[in-house]
């Protein structure tokens, strides 16, 4: 690896970085980088990268390593990287070995990531310009000058949920067929946002995208203290949000799409409540996805920000995706609730498990589509193709240059995706109730 930095060289590209500074905030220590046989590395005092500029040994205090073969760092440096070499997370699942104090490395795994990307050459840079200068994504989404308002409209509905009543708050546009939408674990419905602006959609469906309860402007309900208990979301408590939305706001057999958390739960009302919906679009969705829940305690440590969970979201993404856009969708988790993040994940790892109902949903009483990003390493291509074969009559849809989070991260090429697939649920005829 020819063009990999030398140690100063690494020094000064993190001393000048912006992000980095932020990152590594009062640390003391510093990153190791074994690749092959060579090592390169930073030093850190209270945060700022010291000027001594030979690496630090592997024991030394405060230090993370991250170590590889040639073969591997090239994949992780290569100007745009293949799907689970393009962030530290997936890379370990690799090969790559991740050495040092656990809890230091939940710390300030958003250092290491923006160090990991400072070790490509700066012309390998991710270009940090929206794809449009008007602030909106292509000609798919309304372009021109800005409007001085949004299309979408905020309110609030009062919903019994669990037996209380929950205030929840959604926002529309549109007109036609009504279509909720479920935005991902841990975030809120601005993730929809794009999709709220666009003409092409909002002429034939009324778009609904809510808050969950706990999420972005669904306040907690009163009749309880929910301060002094955990926070789990499970399967039966999710399913009744858009069946009490829908009830609420009088919709006739609505579509439903739903990304993650949603996407799941997109396949579990078509095998449950089939006669409810015309239709369920399934984002990075999966009949099972399982995880430990355990080795995810930095999600929920009182010495982890929320900083390294947006980081970690950002990893999801796929590396061409629009900077701003990947910095907005990981926003979201950086300004959420603490414990909504990893309560939220029990239903996704936990709670949910479609094997043995999937083969029953009818697809002539319920469309099924399925579409899945490319750089989504934890509900994989794989899971959703898997999602597609058990269910008879489905849609998949593989979207290149996507990940975790397509209608956020890069909405322009996710709605070059979605419009043959609406073009379907609109094309299709919905059953008598």
């Amino acid at each position: 690896m020819a063009d990999r930095p030398t140690s100063a060289q690494l020094a000064e590209r993190c001393r000048t970085d912006g992000e980095f500074a932020m990152a590594s905030r009062y640390w003391s220590g510093g990153i190791r980088f074994e690749i092959g046989g060579a090592a390169i590395g930073i030093q850190l005092v209270d945060g700022a990268v010291h000027e001594r500029t030979e690496p630090p040994a592997a024991d030394d205090p405060g230090v993370i390593t991250l170590a590889g073969d040639d073969e591997l760092w090239a994949r992780m440096l290569a100007a745009v990287p293949e799907r689970f070499f393009n962030d530290v997370a997936p890379a370990r699942r690799r090969g790559l070995d991740v050495r040092g104090d656990e809890l230091l490395h939940w710390q300030y795994g958003p250092a290491v990531q923006r160090a990991v990307e400072l070790l490509r050459r700066p012309d390998q840079e991710r270009p940090a310009e929206a794809p449009a200068s008007t602030g909106r994504p292509t000609d798919l989404v309304d372009t021109g000058p800005l409007p001085r308002f949004d299309h979408a409209v905020g309110r609030y509905v009062h919903v019994e949920l669990g037996g209380a009543d929950h205030r929840v708050y959604f926002e529309e546009a549109g007109q036609g067929i009504p279509m909720l939408l479920q935005h991902t674990a841990g975030s809120h419905g601005v993730q929809w946002r794009h999709l709220l602006e666009c003409s092409a959609i909002t002429e034939h469906f009324r778009l609904i995208a809510y808050d969950l309860p706990f999420h972005g402007k669904s306040v907690p309900p009163t009749a309880r203290e929910w301060w002094a208990e955990p926070y789990r979301l499970d399967g039966e408590f999710l399913r009744s949000v858009p069946l009490a939305l829908a009830d609420a706001l009088a919709l006739d057999r609505p579509a439903f799409m739903g990304c993650s958390v949603g996407g799941l739960l997109a396949l579990d009302l078509a095998a449950r409540h089939p006669d409810r919906f015309r239709a369920v679009i399934s984002l990075e969705g999966a009949l099972r996805v399982g995880g430990d829940l355990d080795a995810l305690k930095g999600f929920w440590h009182p010495a982890v920000s929320n900083e390294t969970k947006a980081r970690m979201m950002a990893g999801l993404t796929a590396p061409t995706s629009p900077l701003p856009y990947v910095k907005e969708t990981t926003q979201t988790y950086a300004s959420g609730w603490p414990p909504a993040f990893l309560g939220d994940l029990w239903y996704y790892c936990v709670d949910y498990d479609l094997r043995e109902l999937a083969a029953t949903i009818d697809t002539a009483q319920v469309g099924v589509h399925i579409m899945t990003g490319e750089y989504d390493y934890s509900a994989t291509l794989e899971h959703g193709r898997d999602a597609h074969d058990a269910i008879a009559g489905s849609t998949f849809t593989p979207m290149r240059g996507l990940g975790h989070f397509p209608m956020s991260e890069n909405p322009a090429r996710f709605i070059e995706h979605l419009l043959p697939v609406l073009d379907r649920v609109r094309g299709a005829r919905a059953p008598a109730g």
